[in-house]
């Protein structure tokens, strides 16, 4: 390959270093990402059949919705490449449900779980701003968290970092698990709130912090 990026073929010919990293790259993507959107529904299934029998486990009533269910359509408007891959409905709490989300790339599949919300305050036309939780930790290479902040929406992180039983149960759980964040995504257009997070099995700790960020939700902001 000279400086100009070309390859020199027998015959005098030259071929763009360039292109030939394209065509390889999009060969990748055309054979990864028909075995990732397999994978990703396969893999889905069974995470929402762990999530639901571990719920279960740890004293919350939750049962998953089969397939083609009304109360599946909201969650499924996603970016392409995104998809809900089953919905665990709830009973007596302020999450109404959580959506199994799986994410197909070249790369393979990866998933989060959105639990979802229903807000009076979520009207079109209110707009509502991204609320993100953010970790201080006590040094910057596996420090332990100390305290927790929410930013974004002004009057939902001013709640959020008023409530001190919320902040001690965080703090009490493994945020590792967490990946430490916890993003709280307005769906005015549907009149619903996303709280997301890595797919995990939620400790009681986890699970009762995700109960509490609902209430404040719920109760409109």
């Amino acid at each position: 390959m000279n400086s100009d990026g070309l390859i020199r073929l027998g015959g005098g010919r030259k071929v763009n270093w360039g292109n030939i990293v394209a065509i390889v790259a999009a060969m990748l993507v055309a054979v990864g990402l028909p075995l990732a959107l397999r994978s990703r529904k396969k893999g889905g299934q069974k995470k929402v059949e762990e999530l639901c029998q571990h719920l279960q486990r740890i004293g919350v009533e939750a049962s998953a919705l089969e397939e083609g269910t009304s109360q599946e359509k909201p969650a499924q408007k996603r970016s392409w490449g995104e998809k809900s891959v089953g919905i665990i409905k709830l009973t007596d709490k302020n999450i109404d449900s959580i959506s199994v989300i799986g994410v197909a790339s070249q790369y393979g599949a990866n998933y989060f779980l959105d639990y979802l919300v229903t807000s009076p305050s979520l009207i079109v036309g209110n707009k509502k701003k991204k609320t993100r939780m953010s970790m201080k930790k006590s040094s910057l290479l596996r420090g332990e968290a100390i305290d927790i902040e929410w930013k974004g929406d002004n009057s939902l992180a001013q709640k959020l970092n008023l409530d001190y039983r919320l902040k001690d149960k965080l703090l009490q759980a493994d945020l590792s698990t967490l990946k430490g964040s916890i993003q709280i995504i307005p769906e005015s257009k549907y009149g619903y709130v996303r709280i997301r997070t890595t797919c995990l099995l939620p400790s009681p700790d986890v699970f009762d912090s995700m109960d509490i960020i609902a209430k404040h939700i719920s109760s409109g902001w």
